[in-house]
């Protein structure tokens, strides 16, 4: 007992810490979503559906850099909750230093390489020749940003760690309110259209990635010092295994959005819709599924935390209640969602500003077929992160390759190739309610082993 009360995530109950770990876990990633959402409705109002067109082809490029922020974010942050349960806090502070040199380092060489190939990176990613000049400008923009962009990604998961996700909520906020300010006076004062909406985005995470830095540096329980900035290959391994499972995830995104780009405009191009309608109507619906995926992500990043330093603890009742609780709350949240996306399409798409006929045409069948299955995405997010926080990296691998590589891009590339653009939206729900089985399976089978450790931990 003395050993747990070291640390409110040991004794506090598990509600209450969720609440606290959670709320601001998910305002920050809903945050982080709204980036982009308030790129497009600023972009829809101020350039056209051409240059919303443009922010999907530019998406890629999004989801690339989120997948290596979370992958050293949430690996550092799941190492560092683990360490700091065993009370090995110096393993902690080291951890943190890796993770930021780690981030700083690969955003540096990412920068470089995208701006390099950006042409060739335009190409794969599927622009045309009415997108080329916009999606070039806002791809650019973005790619200069990169480092700051991880950091900031990478930081905001390992400051819940440090017992702080407040902070990480604040900083994200303060980002989020200079974009919404920044986007307008750009677009539609400066008149610099894609590129202000570009630049808007990246001040925006520059101010939010300082705030994070300061903390570590000046206030937080784990800090940032000189001799913990040295790269450790033994906790680079551990970052990156333990956050593989959540970059998996992201990149699987990225290969998604490439594939789905392609696949629409080139099945776009053979329907009544063309394909830059289908390409920029199927972006917005892609970034209304980010809101709901990512109140999930949230509700999982806020419970993993708990979960890790319970398990390093051997507090295994605390875990399964922890999870569990998660679990029944992004089932929830993704189910509600699910039921506003059936019912109210019109209502969510006018958001993002009037269109031609053909392109809201397209948007309403896309929201009500290709979200069809959402409602098991809940389930999956945090059942996936329960894996990654209890020190199980590839079973959380898997999970989270379920649904977007193993199971979504095939059935796109078939069904799209088959039927055409309906065949691509009802690979959505087909993916969807498929990974949520087997998910189902790894679960059951994990509580089982939970009950067997939980039943031990009662009888010590």
């Amino acid at each position: 007992m003395e050993k747990q009360q070291a640390n409110p995530l040991g004794y506090e109950p598990i509600g209450k810490l969720l609440r606290a770990f959670a709320l601001p876990a998910v305002i920050s990633m809903l945050i982080n979503a709204i980036y982009n959402i308030v790129d497009q409705i600023f972009i829809g109002q101020g350039v056209g559906y051409l240059g919303n067109a443009a922010t999907t082809i530019a998406f890629p490029i999004v989801t690339i850099i989120l997948a290596v922020g979370t992958t050293i974010g949430a690996g550092g942050s799941a190492y560092a909750a683990i360490k700091l349960g065993e009370k090995r806090n110096e393993e902690a502070e080291l951890t943190l230093g890796n993770a930021f040199l780690l981030l700083s380092i690969i955003g540096i060489i990412m920068t470089v390489i995208g701006l390099l190939a950006i042409d060739p990176l335009l190409h794969l990613f599927g622009a045309t020749a009415k997108t080329w000049d916009y999606a070039k400008t806002y791809t650019a923009v973005l790619i200069v940003g990169t480092t700051f962009n991880l950091l900031g990604i990478g930081l905001s998961n390992l400051v819940r760690t440090d017992g702080n996700p407040k902070l990480a909520m604040y900083a994200m906020l303060v980002g989020a309110i200079l974009n919404t300010f920044l986007d307008p006076l750009y677009i539609f004062v400066f008149h610099w259209g894609v590129f202000g909406a570009a630049l808007a985005t990246i001040t925006s995470q520059i101010i939010s990635t300082v705030i994070l830095t300061y903390y570590f540096i000046k206030k937080g329980q784990m800090r940032l010092r000189k001799e913990t900035l040295r790269l450790d290959p033994f906790i680079c391994k551990r970052i990156l295994g333990l956050g593989f499972s959540s970059g998996v995830t992201q990149m699987a995104g990225t290969i998604l959005q490439i594939t789905m780009n392609n696949m629409l405009i080139t099945q776009g191009n053979a329907s009544i819709y063309g394909g830059d309608i289908a390409l920029s109507a199927m972006g917005i619906v892609t970034k209304i599924s980010m809101i709901l995926t990512s109140i999930c992500i949230g509700i999982s990043i806020g419970s993993q935390p708990i979960i890790g330093f319970n398990r390093g603890a051997k507090a295994f009742h605390r875990v399964k209640r922890t999870s569990m609780m998660s679990i029944g709350i992004a089932g929830t949240v993704s189910t509600l969602g699910w039921a506003l996306c059936l019912l109210f399409p019109n209502q969510i798409l006018s958001i993002f500003g009037d269109s031609e006929p053909l392109f809201t045409e397209f948007a309403v069948l896309s929201m009500r077929i290709f979200l069809m299955g959402i409602f098991t995405a809940g389930f999956q997010i945090a059942a996936t992160g329960y894996f990654q926080a209890s020190g199980q990296p590839l079973k959380a691998t898997i999970l989270s390759m379920m649904r977007q590589v193993i199971l979504l891009i095939p059935l796109i590339i078939i069904l799209g190739n088959t039927l055409g653009l309906n065949g691509i939206l009802y690979a959505g729900p087909i993916a969807d309610i498929g990974a949520g089985i087997v998910v189902a399976l790894f679960v059951t089978a994990e509580f089982k082993k939970l009950n067997h450790l939980i039943t031990t931990e009662e009888q010590a």
